[in-house]
């Protein structure tokens, strides 16, 4: 049975969530503090503890608290939120058809970005120099989904990013050496969206398909594992 003490905390991070969100819809500049809650430090503590817990990063606070820090896995991610000054930053020209989807991470410090295409290439950007680092044209249809693969960056110290496409194939590609590492193939549609699992260095890959099936892969080995029927559409 759930003690007062867990009630008393469980209604403290709704209320938070609640005034978080109310705040920012009706400030119409769009800047988010949260020293317009007014909660105390009691209050905040608990707050923090619960996203811990649940999110599993660390949560930080800096001294005007209208900033936060999230340390998770090798980054720092140091956020503003909303502010009224957010700007355009960078715009990365290169596709010629629309880009489906983006995928972001960091490599020997570098920032870098990876997009997915009607154009059917997968293209990766540096963020930092504004420039596009590679292209692959392996796919013989739109590209729907892109994400970098954290198994090979864990396991193997590789820059891969894994894209899946109309023509029913997921790919996986290094694109510091330029060179296509593995392919999978099983579904009999276009493969809408692919996902590493949070657990094990992410070495399960699953995927969604026009086929009506999930598949669960293992990455390592390349096989399919299961396949999840149930869905009546794409």
């Amino acid at each position: 049975m759930e003690s007062r003490q867990n009630k008393q905390n469980t209604k403290k991070v709704c209320n938070v969530i609640t005034k978080y969100f109310l705040g920012f819809l009706n400030n119409r500049q769009g800047k988010w503090e949260i020293l317009s809650i007014n909660l105390s430090k009691e209050e905040i503590k608990v707050i923090i503890q619960y996203w811990i817990r649940t999110l599993n990063v660390q949560l930080g606070w800096i001294q005007d608290f209208d900033k936060f820090v999230v340390n998770y896995t090798y980054t720092i991610f140091m956020f503003e939120t909303f502010r009224s000054s957010s700007k355009l930053i960078n715009t990365f020209t290169g596709h010629s058809n629309v880009v489906y989807s983006i995928d972001y991470s960091t490599f020997d410090d570098c920032q870098v970005i990876c997009s997915g295409s009607d154009d059917r290439t997968v293209r990766v950007w540096d963020v930092d120099n504004n420039k596009q680092i590679q292209s692959f044209n392996g796919h013989s249809s739109r590209v729907f989904c892109v994400k970098f693969s954290s198994y090979h960056r864990h396991n193997h110290c590789q820059n891969v990013i894994c894209s899946s496409s109309d023509d029913n194939i997921i790919r996986f590609w290094d694109f510091k050496r330029n060179k296509q590492l593995q392919i999978f193939n099983g579904h009999t549609g276009s493969v809408y969206g692919i996902e590493f699992s949070s657990f094990n260095d992410g070495r399960y890959l699953c995927s969604g398909s026009d086929d009506k099936t999930i598949r669960l892969w293992d990455v390592e080995t390349s096989k399919s594992l299961h396949i999840f029927n149930g869905h009546e559409n794409a």
